[in-house]
C-alpha cells in the first residue's frame, strides 16, 4: 500500500515469506534552510522495518535532492535489515514517488538547467 499527500508519503509492505521483509514507513518532507547548504528539503523517515523502529532525519540541498533522495532513503532503510536481506529500491515499486518528485520540484521552484554546486559533484 502506498499513499501520497504533498509533504508526506506512506508506504507499507507485508512480507510474503521468511526471506522477504515487511515495513510500514512514513516519509515527511518540507522545504528548509541549512546555514551551509542553503535551501533544500528536510526529510523525516519514521515507522518500522521488520518490527524495528525507524527514525531517520536528513537534509538534502536543492541541487542534490532530486537525483539523490530515493537512493539515500533506500540506503538508510537497508541499514535496518539483517544480511542477507536486501531492501528493494523505494522508487522501483511505487509510482507514487513520481508525485513526490513533482511536489518537491514545485516546492523548491526547480527548473531544468538550475545550477549545481561544484562540491556536490565530487
Amino acid at each position: 500500500m502506498a499513499q501520497f499527500q504533498p509533504g508526506h508519503v506512506h508506504i507499507e509492505r507485508t512480507a510474503l515469506n521468511q526471506n522477504d521483509h515487511s515495513y510500514d514507513l512514513n516519509i515527511n518532507y518540507e522545504v528548509a534552510q541549512d546555514p551551509r547548504e542553503g535551501r533544500g528539503i528536510q526529510f523525516h523517515m519514521h515507522g518500522n522495518i521488520e518490527g524495528k523502529p525507524v527514525d531517520e532525519k536528513f537534509f538534502l540541498a536543492k541541487d542534490q535532492v532530486l537525483p539523490s533522495f530515493l537512493s539515500l532513503t533506500t540506503r538508510k532503510a537497508q541499514s535496518y535489515l539483517p544480511a542477507p536481506k536486501k531492501f528493494e529500491s523505494l522508487g522501483s515499486p511505487h509510482k507514487i514517488y513520481d508525485l513526490m518528485f513533482e511536489d518537491i520540484r514545485t516546492q523548491l521552484n526547480m527548473k531544468s538547467g538550475d545550477s549545481v554546486k561544484p562540491e556536490h559533484l565530487e
